[in-house]
């Protein structure tokens, strides 16, 4: 059931697709929507415009990316199995898409732990020749941190949900990540690869408290012309690709999201060593 996205997006006035449905980049009339799931221990089913559009939704499984037309979106995430969705657990959200974008909609905790939902716009602009992109987001219940290049902070106090973005050398690079605030490592240095003319994207979520933060990365292939975004994992499309593209990895204690953000640090090193 939750390995395919349901008819009721076309109900929706959506395009219908399957997960082995290849990804296409968006048209200057649609937009691209890919969905990921944050919130730990909570399948739900996922409703659009009052339509069962996504059944069983696991946590740490990304859904899309699909082709939908510019508009607005109510969004709401319901316990497994409810008739409808007059009792969400999360929404209804208003998700307003413009055509030609490409967006993750992210179910996932606040700082505090609890529940709520963002809408990310992915930077899908043209790279330059050899260099990737990157950018890491917050999304867990988990405290601020710091990355480091030696003992310098070049990101600090990165919160729940802020993002950052780097445009880096394609290849291998250095970093690493402390608690916002000190200087002592508490991963790295890290090297991490940067892919040329592909956006990453990295996910830390969970909550640090349960100890059940995890590490999930999404890439969109293509920026040096029209980009193809290609998402894997249990409820994402080409899942025949899966670990290529998208990595959930569950991990325990607080050391998760240091983990997600040390690839901020090994992106940010790039740059500053570039200049």
């Amino acid at each position: 059931m939750r390995s395919r996205i349901l008819v009721g997006l076309a109900v929706a006035g959506l395009a219908a697709v399957t997960v082995a449905a290849p990804a296409t980049a968006a048209t200057s009339d649609d937009a691209t929507l890919s969905v990921l799931h944050g919130i730990p221990d909570t399948p739900v089913d996922v409703y659009v415009n009052g339509d069962l559009t996504l059944d069983d939704f696991q946590p740490g499984d990304l859904a899309g990316p699909l082709e939908l037309p510019a508009g607005d979106y109510d969004v709401a995430l319901t316990a497994t199995d409810a008739a409808d969705d007059s009792d969400p657990v999360l929404g209804p959200i208003t998700l307003t898409l413009e055509g030609g974008m490409s967006y993750t909609a992210v179910a996932h905790l606040t700082e505090d732990g609890e529940p709520t939902a963002k809408l990310f716009t992915n930077d899908t602009s043209e790279t330059a020749a050899g260099e990737g992109r990157l950018t890491v987001r917050h999304v867990a219940a988990a405290p601020a941190v710091d990355v480091l290049a030696g003992d310098s902070p070049v990101i600090e106090g990165l919160v729940n949900p802020d993002e950052a973005t780097l445009d880096l050398p394609a290849g291998t690079v250095s970093a690493s990540v402390a608690l916002a605030g000190t200087t002592d490592p508490v991963l790295g240095p890290t090297d991490v690869e940067i892919a040329d003319g592909t956006l990453t994207i990295v996910y830390a979520w969970g909550s640090a408290e349960d100890g059940n933060l995890a590490i999930a990365a999404q890439t969109i292939e293509g920026l040096h012309s029209n980009p193809d975004g290609v998402n894997t994992g249990s409820a994402g499309l080409a899942a025949e690709n899966r670990g290529d593209v998208w990595m959930p990895v569950v991990l325990g204690g607080a050391g998760l999201l240091l983990a997600a953000l040390v690839i901020v640090a090994v992106r940010r090193t790039a740059v500053n060593r570039s200049r």
